[in-house]
């Protein structure tokens, strides 16, 4: 079931529907839905592709195309979820990019298995 719902929000993100994924994702893990914006703040590098913003509770990210970047909006809303959790801590970068990698395994075992491929 877990895997479903990873390979899902994997899946819209993919299609175009970065918000529907936040909102599941909200859901799942009973926390607010954070906001969205395609342009960084001011002074971020633009090597970053995204990052977020706890004071508004807001993902922003580079650009329209990284609205369609999975790795980014849940590597995003997984700081989303732990200020929901604490509000001084961040979480690291290590642990949203295993939080990010887990969902995109997921989504890569989901499509193996619908194609028939292991």
């Amino acid at each position: 079931m877990e895997t479903r719902f990873k390979a899902a929000v994997v899946w819209l993100i993919l299609n175009g529907r970065a918000e529907q994924a936040l909102k599941m994702l909200a859901e799942h893990y009973c926390v607010s839905v954070p906001k969205m914006k395609v342009g960084l703040p001011k002074g971020r590098k633009n090597k970053t592709l995204g990052c977020y913003s706890t004071k508004g509770k807001i993902i922003s990210v580079l650009n329209s195309d990284t609205l369609k970047e999975p790795f980014v909006i849940i590597h995003e809303f997984y700081h989303h979820l732990r200020t929901a959790a604490d509000s001084k801590h961040k979480g690291t970068e290590r642990y949203a990019n295993e939080f990010a990698k887990g969902f995109m395994e997921a989504y890569l075992t989901a499509a193996r298995e619908t194609t028939g491929n292991n």
